[in-house]
């Protein structure tokens, strides 16, 4: 092969392409000089430059292969190539070596794996030539495609199943319900692979489709919900356009008909029958009657009304939300003596009426319902029955307020007593007169305590107290201007420092308990002793309400950082009350965009970030933390008390002597002093030295032995325990004087080996006395380790002996 730029063509053969895929090839051309087309290998331009022609096509393989050989793709060439084995064909990329074999020396492209489009619809590989020898490129590296080719191998599928339509009855034909899709996973841009069309397979006598959209209609204008509400309609989807040999796939849509107001109501019967005391109270139930509707939902929901004049009066009729039925209740009270028996015509029609359905007839039912009043002994009647009186808060004691009337509806007409029910007056504030029915005052009245009264009337014949009627009477306490205006709250506002003239400082409004009838009318001014006032000025708004502005520029908090405003505020009367109220302004310090900063007080603080209610529960809280410190505090004094009292019984000098050899299990207890005092007494010592003679100055035997019980170096003739003494002594100032410390002193000795020893002692103490009487020969029994200290005794116990003798 000649080598330097030659000019070759990669030639895309195909096999089973088609006369439409031919048509997709696209040319491409190369172009002359550096930097375009394809980049070339230096090599290649070092005989010149060589135009070249390039025919850029794709591979096709069809998908689902089932041969037993692998599947012949295509060839690549080079016109370089002379048939003689010299140059090496190679692919890279996807499926390259894998799914896609090449012949190195002829270019065959071969497919090892059974392809499946819908998986992967194209394969990108790269295509080279090489010097078989040198492995040099012969030309630059090209990128190709293998296009997998669609075969009919999916059926159409309803993805978003199931579905469920719905549609009103008596709707039209072509009436949409509601529209179904079906996807197919063949190409949809190769064939009719993917090209769905719809039918109808159950339910095509009231129901089509639409066979390219999938839109589901009515096919009949009759459809009735009373007869039957919902259908089962099976839908085909087939691909292939529907042609033979297409694959295809199916779905069931439930539809449901929906209701509509196309049914009046009916009453079952055309007359009810009830009967009532005739001293049932108004508003008792007499009866129930209900008419049926073949619909559902809010298409059954009814009205009913009366219809004639006289049911209209004396009876009322309501609907019942959750049954639909008619309640007939009482609207006047009943009477036997006047008319025994009434006739009431109920009517019942729809709540809603569905405007298309007017010409199937009317939507209205009546019925005759006949009501029998039963006669007995009734109680007094009240007439009329008024349940409301007025009277003015500042009516003396016994005034009249109203006058209450009952009459006993009975042919016997008995006479009637009045009684006022006191559990509804406990404090006794109204009275009646038994015979007549007049309520007076009994108490003082107060509008502001209580506007309204509600009592109960009892009226009753009198001679029998059981036939007794109760009617509840409403007082209104009419208002009298008897308290004057006061300001809403303690207003407390600030200003700052560098405030300038007619600035707002606060808005004042009032409060008054009384309630004119005409509406409240207030009016603001300075009060009398503010006129000197040339800081502050007061504007009355008109509308109840003031407002404060300054009245002069800036302020100085350091020369005077409050200010106290009166401000006098009068109602409108009769008469006309007036209070005055302070208004306290205090001078703060303000950032340059007037945001107060600080301020001289903090109770100002307190009191404009705390409400009274919040202070009140603070001081509580506080109240109740001192409580529990004192507690806590008077504890632990008592505690303490009571360990000093029982440190006290407890406390004792304790000393320990160091001129034993120790062992002991309480050579280090401690102990009373008084058994040291006992041992040594120090100042008998001193006075027997002072003496001159062991023998002068010795009261007893004791002291001597207790002598003799020292270690031999204390029985010096000039030892002074003064020097101890004044040691101790002053140990125990120190201690004293130490508040650190435990309140009493441990001065420990090792002189005393302990009294609760199970062993006896082998102190060298007792020897020194010559009429000691111990036996040291049991120490030869207790092993090898007290051997030596048994000779050692032993011999002095020989000793001793011999010096005695």
């Amino acid at each position: 092969m000649a080598k330097g730029l030659q000019g070759f063509s990669w030639t895309m053969l195909l096999l089973f392409c088609t006369i439409q895929e031919l048509g997709a090839w696209a040319m491409h051309t190369a172009v002359e000089g550096p930097g375009l087309g394809q980049p070339e290998d230096p090599a290649l331009l070092a005989g010149g430059r060589v135009k070249r022609g390039w025919v850029w096509n794709q591979f096709f393989v069809v998908e689902e292969y089932t041969g037993t050989e692998p599947l012949y793709v295509g060839k690549i060439h080079s016109d370089s190539d002379e048939g003689d084995g010299s140059i090496k064909y190679t692919i890279s990329g996807e499926g390259a070596g894998t799914i896609f074999l090449i012949d190195e020396i002829t270019g065959d492209i071969h497919a090892t794996e059974r392809l499946d489009r819908e998986q992967k619809t194209f394969y990108t590989l790269r295509a080279q030539a090489r010097d078989r020898q040198t492995d040099q490129l012969l030309e630059p590296e090209s990128e190709f495609i293998i296009k997998v080719q669609d075969i009919n191998d999916s059926e159409p599928r309803f993805l978003e199943g199931p579905y469920i339509g719905s549609v009103a009855e008596l709707s039209p034909i072509g009436t949409s319900v509601m529209q179904v899709m079906a996807s197919d996973a063949d190409d949809p841009t190769y064939g009719s692979s993917a090209r769905v069309v719809y039918s109808v397979l159950e339910g095509e006598q009231h129901f089509t489709v639409d066979s390219k959209t999938g839109v589901i209609r009515t096919a009949v204008a009759d459809l009735d919900r009373e007869t039957q509400d919902r259908y089962e309609v099976v839908i085909r989807a087939t691909d292939m356009a529907g042609q033979l040999g297409g694959l295809s796939g199916s779905t069931t849509v439930t539809i449901v008909i929906t209701d509509v107001n196309d049914n009046p109501p009916r009453f079952p019967q055309k007359m009810y029958q009830f009967s009532i005391v005739e001293t049932a109270p108004v508003g008792t139930a007499i009866g129930r009657v209900k008419a049926e509707d073949s619909d559902v939902g809010e298409n059954t929901d009814m009205t009913y009304q009366v219809k004639d004049e006289e049911g209209v009066e004396m009876f009322k009729v309501t609907t019942d939300s959750d049954t639909q039925e008619a309640v007939i209740t009482i609207q006047k009270p009943l009477d036997y003596e006047s008319k025994k028996v009434h006739t009431v015509v109920v009517e019942a029609l729809n709540k809603f009426v569905d405007p298309r359905f007017v010409d199937l007839g009317t939507f209205r039912d009546q019925t005759i319902v006949r009501v029998s009043v039963l006669d007995i002994d009734e109680p007094p009647e009240f007439r009329p029955p008024s349940n409301m009186m007025e009277v003015q808060e500042d009516a003396h004691v016994g005034s009249v307020v109203g006058v209450v009337t009952a009459l006993d509806p009975d042919a016997a007409n008995h006479p009637v007593r009045y009684a006022i029910d006191r559990s509804t007056d406990a404090e006794r504030i109204f009275d009646i007169d038994a015979n007549t029915g007049a309520i007076v005052t009994g108490k003082v009245l107060d509008r502001e305590t209580a506007g309204w009264h509600n009592i109960t009337v009892l009226a009753m014949e009198a001679d029998n107290h059981l036939q007794v009627s109760r009617a509840s009477l409403r007082i209104r306490i009419l208002d009298v201007n008897d308290n004057p205006p006061e300001l809403a709250t303690p207003y407390e506002a600030a200003v700052c420092e560098d405030a300038k003239p007619g600035q707002l400082i606060h808005t004042i409004s009032v409060v008054d308990r009384d309630e004119p009838q005409s509406g409240h009318r207030f009016y603001f001014t300075l009060a009398p002793e503010a006129t000197n006032n040339h800081h502050f000025s007061l504007l009355d708004i008109k509308d109840n309400t003031a407002a404060v502005h300054t009245q002069r520029m800036g302020f100085n908090r350091q020369e005077q950082d409050l200010y106290l405003l009166p401000i006098l505020v009068v109602d409108s009367g009769p008469p006309a009350l007036s209070s005055t109220g302070t208004l306290t302004i205090r001078i703060c310090g303000c950032d340059s965009d007037g945001a107060i900063q600080s301020c001289n007080s903090t109770a100002y603080i307190v009191s404009a970030t705390l409400s009274p209610g919040a202070l009140i529960a603070l001081l509580v809280c506080i109240l109740i933390l001192v409580v529990l410190v004192l507690l806590i505090l008077t504890l632990k004094r008592h505690h303490k008390s009571h360990l000093t009292a029982e440190d006290d019984e407890d406390m004792r000098d304790n000393v320990i002597k160091y001129n034993d050899e120790g062992g002991g299990e309480q050579d280090t207890e401690a102990y009373d002093m008084s058994a040291l005092r006992s041992l040594y007494d120090f100042s008998e010592i001193k006075g027997g030295d002072g003496g001159g003679g062991p023998g002068e100055g010795v009261p007893s035997g004791n002291t001597a032995s207790e002598l003799h019980a020292l270690p031999q170096w204390v029985q010096s003739p000039d030892l002074e325990f003064s020097v101890f003494r004044d040691y101790i002594c002053r140990k125990v100032e120190q201690a004293d004087e130490d508040l650190s410390v435990p309140p009493y002193d441990s001065f420990q000795t090792y002189a005393f080996e302990g009294s609760d020893s199970t062993v006896p002692s082998l102190s060298s103490i007792n020897t020194w006395s010559s009429g000691s009487e111990q036996d040291f020969s049991y120490l030869g029994g207790w092993g090898p380790r007290f051997r030596q200290l048994a000779a050692l005794y032993a011999g002095r116990r020989g000793e001793d002996d011999s010096e005695e003798s």
